[in-house]
This record gives structure tokens, sequence and C-alpha cells, in this order.
């Protein structure tokens, strides 16, 4: 059974680097054709993706955000991890992380971590 689980602090304070990871079991996330998202969710607000990285380690990310995002991934611990930059209260939401098939449409995941809050304070 495929499983994600977000790790990370839950209070960030603006300005500094938000950190968080996702340790996935039951697959691998070098498995062909799937990608590993991150996407988050502030209060009041839609789903919104940040980026992905990809079975052979590309990256893609929103461009609302990519001057201040990055992940990455290590294949020994199994898990991937996203770090949002200069972050400000307005980065305040919950952070998920998700797999998607690359057949799927964009926003079709079939696995989601339960998701992580993370509080930017000022």
């Amino acid at each position: 059974q495929v499983q994600l689980q977000e790790s990370g602090p839950g209070l960030v304070k603006a300005s500094q680097t938000l950190s968080l990871a996702c340790i996935v079991s039951g697959t691998s996330i070098t498995t062909n054709s799937y990608y590993w998202n991150w996407i988050r969710q502030s209060p009041g607000k839609g789903l919104q993706w940040m980026g992905d990285i990809r079975e052979d380690g590309r990256t893609y990310y929103n461009p609302i955000l990519k001057s201040r995002i990055s992940i990455s991934r290590d294949t020994s611990k199994n898990q991937f991890t996203l770090q949002l930059g200069s972050v400000t209260p307005e980065d305040t939401a919950v952070y998920f992380c998700a797999r998607r098939h690359v057949e799927q449409g964009h926003n079709d995941f079939d696995y989601w971590g339960q998701g992580t809050q993370v509080t930017v304070s000022s």
C-alpha cells in the first residue's frame, strides 16, 4: 500500500526557509511514470500546485514560486523534500505531498499525504 507522510516544523519565522520532507512507503520514488508533488492550501483558498520531482530527478515548479522553491530527493531514504525560501505570512498553509501518474491530468493525484500545517510568523 502506497503511503506518503509529510514531516517538518509547524512554525517558521518570516524571511526564513520552510523545509518539509515527504516520506514514501509502499513504492519507490524512482518508479517509472510517476511524479511526486508538493501542493498547498492557504486559509480560504483553493489548492495550489507548487512543483514536482520526477522519477529521473527532473524538477518542475509553479512559475509563481520558481524564484523561491526547490524540490530534491534522497533515494536512499525514499523521500523527497520541499524548500521554500523567504517565506512570509502569506505562505501559511496546509502543505501536502502527493503522487501523480504521468498519464493522469495535472491535478489528478492518486495518493496524498495527510497534510501538515505550517504557520509563518511575522
